[in-house]
């Protein structure tokens, strides 16, 4: 309770109001106030006539208790709700395979399992569980992340694309000769372009000249419109190729040294839909069931 009338308190600057919200009185409010401030032995609370204020330890412990009450609320939530049987996973997703790959298969589990809501945001990067009310992360990455459960879902395959109109006048052969200013460079792949050509005895640093995009959907909308040469999974290409946007220029493959991770800390495991999720996200990797699970912690 102490808690919940701390974030009350600081978010309405008033113990008044803390009070009125959680139907206390404003003194048990205060004692509670009083009774963390003993325990932690630090003033959380410039008590001023005009309004409250938190001081500098108030501010660092409400920032990192925060998310902590935030899945407090959600779990009890969820309870309520749907009596144990199911409830809510909040969940990040990479872009690109969040709208290529995911979604397209999200009816099925919806279908499955009805008691549980999926809530989907994106992010650029490792997200940070402990300033986040995010439960779990489907991210692009090694698999390293200390203190965290990571399990591997997806690699990342990728080939070369282009499309018809850039091939009529390139051709449809990839190699030597292919101008190096139409190869389409993704930021979150740096040097891909230089591991395909090593395959084939072509040195380093023969791809880095073509123009550069952040994330892979734009890179993909590049080639579309005819701008160059994109290295892609075929989840992504697949549906451009089948109605003639995009031509798939090698049958070689090149398997990219991160993959995709289901990663989550350690105390979200035991949560009913996590695992639920889980499970059958794996069931959707092409390597099925049974992925091998890396447990990685702080040292």
């Amino acid at each position: 309770m102490s808690l919940l009338c701390l974030e009350a308190s600081a978010r309405l600057r008033s113990f008044t109001g803390a009070a009125h919200e959680l139907h206390l009185t404003q003194g048990a409010v205060s004692r509670q106030i009083q009774a963390l401030e003993q325990r932690l032995d630090v003033k959380l609370f410039i008590r001023r006539r005009e309004a409250l204020a938190l001081t500098d330890a108030g501010r660092y412990y409400l920032d990192e208790i925060a998310p902590l009450l935030q899945r407090l609320d959600r779990a009890t939530a969820n309870v309520m709700a749907f009596k144990g049987r199911g409830g809510a996973l909040a969940l990040s997703v990479g872009a690109s395979v969040g709208a290529y790959w995911l979604i397209p298969r999200l009816p099925d589990f919806t279908r499955e399992h009805g008691e549980i809501t999926l809530n989907l945001g994106t992010r650029v990067g490792p997200v940070d569980f402990s300033a986040s009310p995010i439960d779990a992360s489907l991210e692009f990455s090694d698999g390293q992340r200390p203190g965290l459960r990571c399990d591997f879902v997806l690699p990342l395959v990728l080939s070369p694309y282009a499309a018809p109109s850039w091939t009529g006048l390139h051709g449809r052969t990839l190699d030597a000769d292919t101008p190096r200013a139409a190869l389409i460079q993704h930021g979150t792949l740096p040097g891909v372009w230089d591991e395909w050509f090593i395959q084939d005895g072509i040195p380093g640093g023969a791809g880095r000249d073509g123009p550069r995009y952040e994330i892979m959907s734009m890179a993909l909308n590049a080639a579309v419109a005819g701008m160059g040469v994109v290295l892609l999974p075929g989840y992504m290409a697949e549906d451009h190729v089948a109605a003639g946007r995009l031509r798939r220029l090698s049958r070689r493959q090149l398997r990219y040294s991160k993959g995709y991770y289901l990663v989550y800390p350690e105390e979200a495991a035991g949560m009913k839909p996590l695992q639920i999720f889980r499970s059958w996200l794996l069931g959707q990797s092409e390597h099925g069931p049974g992925i091998q699970q890396t447990v990685m912690r702080a040292a």
